[in-house]
């Protein structure tokens, strides 16, 4: 493991309290001076919506319970603040006794925070406009549908659905959809 590198680390957390151990977790960082060594926590979720009473309600979904993603350089300080902060149990990767964890692979980091939009990175695609695709997450997930438009600055693309037996065009982000081989 690199010292002084910047990386992310899956937190363990009591499932519920992923919201509060975060906020916990930005509040030491602050108040115990620690800022150069951790630098984003960040609670995976998603916008889902519901209907209710013939009423549109959008709720988050936590997209992995009792886990937050922390970026931070894995000093013993740091290790020490998060470690130790309430509602925390524990890192993923570490196999006990004092031994620091393993951080996240750029690979599996890097599509969870595309899909909140903290991604680095863009997605390299492989359909075009007028392609037949296939939305694999969020409330269209299973519905194919024809590719509209593209737009590469937020990596979202129009994707025209049938949807109450109209052709509907559709904001998805390129991270959830597939190409259909014909």
């Amino acid at each position: 493991m690199e010292e002084n590198k910047k990386e992310w680390y899956v937190v363990n957390t009591y499932a519920g309290h992923e919201n509060r151990v975060k906020d916990n977790l930005v509040r030491r960082m602050e108040t115990m001076g620690i800022e150069d060594n951790l630098f984003d926590v960040v609670v995976a979720e998603e916008e889902e919506i519901e209907y209710k009473n013939g009423k549109e309600v959008v709720k988050m979904k936590n997209l992995f319970p009792g886990y937050l993603f922390v970026q931070m350089i894995m000093t013993d300080e740091a290790w020490y603040v998060v470690r130790n902060t309430p509602g925390v149990t524990g890192f993923i990767g570490s196999s006990g006794g004092g031994a620091k964890p393993f951080p996240v692979s750029e690979k599996e980091i890097q599509p969870i925070l595309q899909r909140m939009g903290k991604g680095e990175r863009n997605i390299e695609i492989n359909f075009a406009i007028g392609d037949r695709v296939k939305i694999l997450n969020g409330p269209f997930s299973g519905i194919e549908g024809t590719v509209d438009s593209l737009n590469d600055d937020v990596q979202t693309a129009s994707v025209l659905i049938i949807l109450f037996g109209r052709e509907t065009p559709t904001e998805i982000p390129y991270i959830d959809l597939k190409k259909v081989e014909l």
